[in-house]
This record gives structure tokens, C-alpha cells and sequence, in this order.
């Protein structure tokens, strides 16, 4: 299946061998892992060489859910890889190696390597991308590899693993419906297609249509299940992260990620970090890695910069959100709820996003919260246009306006009578990371 360019590759001015690999490599959508494992097979499968994988697909939360794998394995002493997607300023963001992102020297001598190995044959961006991040891994000692999954699963590019040591599928919901939907359903069974024989599959809270397609899934292909509600659980009780694990009850610090939602991403972590078995995986490991986590654009309190600078000369604080879809919606507002109760200040946002959303679904949950919105474009050819979005928020009851560009929004923001409001940045993680590239201070590390 091929579609429009992906909008989630921002390239940034350093990022010189990454705009030349984009020339030779369009972006281009197309659902398929023939080719990445042609790639694979000429390079000697690397994929085979690598420690064990934690594969993580789903809707919304695979990104705080990779950071809490990562910080839980480093918390116990282990090196993990990770490979994560879109990157939010810079491309090596997207390859960590032991704990470290990549270098600029070590990127350009894998893509020198690999774009030989491919002799001119089609792939697309995304795949060349996983292609060097796997070659990386098998050649740099580790402990646990964390692989997040690009887009859907199924037949995502990094779906070359035959036997991961645990897949997680964190909540399904409705997103990029012109490639994987439009049905709920045939979204779940996309995600569920990472799933694999013998292998334990930990499964967050769904939407009980999307469960019964994984859970039909699961017992076609022979995984064994770990269902969050069912076989594990966790909830945020007095402050803390509770887990149960069969007869094993956790007690951790709370999520180092605000928001509540953020319990439920933690607990899965843990959950699937135990099905490691690994002895060096203790309780005062998880409880370390799920209070240290750090994930750049998830309700992220910006503190640096000069958009916090600004904002905190009146008194505002700062939150930035790659958030995009109606869950993201719902979990954002939930968020922002908890924040407006602990002083009663009122809420503003500054809104960005691609044209293909679906606005008002994300609009939607705000409606009690009664927030003046700005929108805005940014730099995108698909970024939706300013107007369009305000309209959209104004149908969902919101107090909304356009403005002409990110600063103009901010100045809008930081216009107002009264007390000092919460602002929040979100819209998608190319317009959240576009926020992030105004400083270097602000470049995720």
C-alpha cells in the first residue's frame, strides 16, 4: 500500500547526511517488510544477533511506554538499545545505542554500509532508518533492545523479529484511518500482527472491540496474553503506581510523566518487563526506572528556552504535547483537569496540527474546561490551516482564534486579564517538535 509522503520526518538544518538519505530514499508509506528483510539477509541478519527485543506497538502511549522500559532496564544495571520514531529536532534522537544516541560519525559510516548493501534497490525512508538502527545494535554489546513500532505493525518495518522476547500492545484507538482503518477493528489487527508464537504479548486496557480482535489474535497465533485488567493490573492509588502481577502486589513511586494516564503506560512497562524473568529486574529497579523516566513531548514541563522564559515572566507555566488524536484528547484534558484543580487557573492552548486529523475529535474532551485556544500553522505542507482549526474548536464550544505563526501565538497567550493561565502546546509531536528547535537547550538528549 502506498500513500502520501509521511509529514513525520522533520529535517532540521544539521541534520546534513539525513536530508541526503532522504534524497536518494522518498518517504513514502508503503506497508510492507519484504524489502527491509531483503536488506536484512544482504547484511548478514543482524537481527538475529541482537539481545533481547521488546517490540511495542499501539495507538498512543508507545513512546512513554518505550522510556519506562528504557529507564526500568537502566535502572537495573542493564544496556538497552532503543529505536523510537519520529525523531522530535534531531535524527539521531531516533537510535540510542547502549544508553547513548548515536553520533553523527557512527551514523554516516552505517549509512555508507547499508546504502552499499541495498545497490540501489527501492526502499523507502523509514526502512533504510530501521535497517542502520539494527546494524548498530548487533554490533555494540547490550543487554535489552526496545523497538517501537513505526506505523501499525503488521507490516511496519521493524516486524522482522521471529521471536521476541515480549511484544507489548499499548491502547488502539482511531489514527492514520486512511492507511490502517477505517474500522477499529482492522487498526487492532494491525498492531496484533507483532504477536508471535510462544512469546508473551502484554496488553494494555482497549476498547473492548479492539480486545477481542487482539485476544482472537493471540490464540490464532499461539501468544500468550497478559491483559492489564484481566491477568494484571495497575491504578493509581494515593499518589503511588499499585501493580498487581498474579499473586504479587507492587507498591511504586508515581510516574515521573505527568498526567494519569501515565499510570496506566508505567504499569504496563512494569508488567512487561517482569515477563523478562531477569533476576537483575527488581522491585527497586522498576520503582527507580518508572520515577526517572524521561520522555520529551508528553505533557513535557518546558522550563528552558524562550518560550518558558517568556511565559514564566508572567507567571505561566508551560506544557508541551505531541498528543493528536481524540484518545490523546481525552488523556490530554484529563491531564490539564488535574492541573487546573490543584490551583483553579484557567487553561490556554496553542494548537497545531496536520490537516488529516481529526480536529474536532480532539477538541472534543476541552469542552468542560472551557480554554481559550490559539491556533496556528507551522512548517509542514500538511499542517492544517489556522482558520480551519479554530473553526474546529469553535464547533466543539472553545473560545478560539487564529493567529499567523508559533510566536504570534505565544504573544497572543501571554495576553490576558485575570490569573495566570496553564498553557499547553500540543497538536503532534512535528508541530511539538518544531516548539523544541527554537533552542538548543530544548533539543531532546
Amino acid at each position: 500500500m502506498t500513500g502520501a509522503p509521511n509529514p513525520y520526518d522533520p529535517i532540521r538544518a544539521q541534520d546534513v547526511l539525513i536530508a541526503r538519505l532522504r534524497a536518494l530514499h522518498p518517504v513514502l508509506i508503503d506497508l510492507t517488510t519484504g524489502r527491509v528483510e531483503r536488506l536484512l539477509e544482504a547484511l548478514g541478519r543482524p537481527q538475529d544477533r541482537l539481545a533481547p527485543v521488546i517490540h511495542v506497538a499501539g495507538t498512543n502511549g508507545k513512546g512513554s511506554t518505550t522510556a519506562y522500559l528504557r529507564a526500568i532496564g537502566e535502572a537495573a544495571g542493564l544496556k538497552v538499545h532503543v529505536l523510537t520514531s519520529p525523531h522530535l529536532v534531531r535524527f539521531v534522537e531516533r537510535i540510542r545505542v547502549a544508553g547513548t544516541l548515536i553520533t553523527e560519525a557512527e551514523l554516516e559510516a552505517l549509512i555508507i554500509r547499508v546504502e552499499a548493501a541495498n545497490a540501489g534497490q527501492p526502499i523507502s525512508f523509514f526502512e533504510i532508518t530501521t535497517v542502520i538502527a539494527i546494524l548498530a545494535f548487533a554490533e555494540t554489546p547490550a543487554d535489552l533492545c526496545v523497538i517501537e513500532v513505526g506505523l501499525g505493525g503488521r507490516f511496519d518495518a521493524t516486524n522482522i523479529f521471529a521471536a521476541p522476547a515480549v511484544t507489548v500492545i499499548t491502547p488502539v484507538d482511531y489514527d492514520h484511518l486512511e492507511l490502517l482503518g477505517p474500522e477499529l477493528s482492522k487498526i487492532a489487527w494491525e498492531k496484533a500482527g507483532i504477536m508471535r508464537a510462544g512469546r508473551p504479548c502484554v496488553v494494555a486496557h482497549q476498547l473492548e472491540e479492539a480486545f477481542e480482535v487482539i485476544e482472537a489474535e493471540a490464540e490464532a497465533v499461539g501468544a500468550p496474553m497478559i491483559a492489564l485488567g484481566r491477568d494484571a493490573d495497575a491504578w493509581e492509588e494515593h499518589g503511588r503506581l499499585r501493580v498487581s502481577l498474579g499473586e504479587q502486589l507492587l507498591d511504586l513511586p508515581a510516574p515521573s510523566l505527568f498526567g494519569p494516564y501515565q499510570f496506566d503506560n508505567a504499569g504496563l512497562s512494569v508488567v512487561a518487563m517482569a515477563q523478562l524473568s531477569d533476576p537483575r529486574i527488581t522491585e527497586a529497579a522498576m520503582a527507580a526506572g518508572v520515577a526517572g523516566a524521561v520522555w520529551p513531548a508528553r505533557f513535557q514541563r518546558l522550563t528552558a528556552g524562550p518560550v518558558a522564559e517568556r511565559a514564566a515572566e508572567r507567571g505561566v507555566d508551560v506544557w508541551l504535547d505531541g498528543g493528536h488524536n481524540p484518545h490523546a484528547g481525552r488523556a490530554l484534558a484529563a491531564a490539564a483537569r488535574r492541573l487546573m484543580a490543584r490551583d483553579g487557573r484557567p487553561l490556554t492552548m496553542i494548537v497545531g496540527m496536520f490537516a488529516r486529523k481529526d480536529a474536532a475529535g480532539f477538541f472534543a474532551p476541552f469542552g468542560d474546561l472551557k480554554p481559550v485556544v490559539f491556533t496556528t500553522p507551522f512548517d509542514s505542507p500538511i499542517a492544517a490551516d489556522a482558520e480551519a482549526l479554530a473553526m474546529a474548536a469553535q464547533a466543539a464550544g472553545l473560545d478560539a482564534r487564529a493567529e499567523r505563526s508559533i510566536a504570534a501565538a505565544v504573544d497572543a497567550a501571554l495576553r490576558f486579564e485575570g490569573a495566570a493561565p496553564h498553557l499547553l502546546i500540543c497538536g503532534g509531536l512535528h508541530f511539538a517538535g518544531e516548539v523544541l528547535a527554537m533552542s538548543e537547550e530544548t533539543w531532546p538528549t
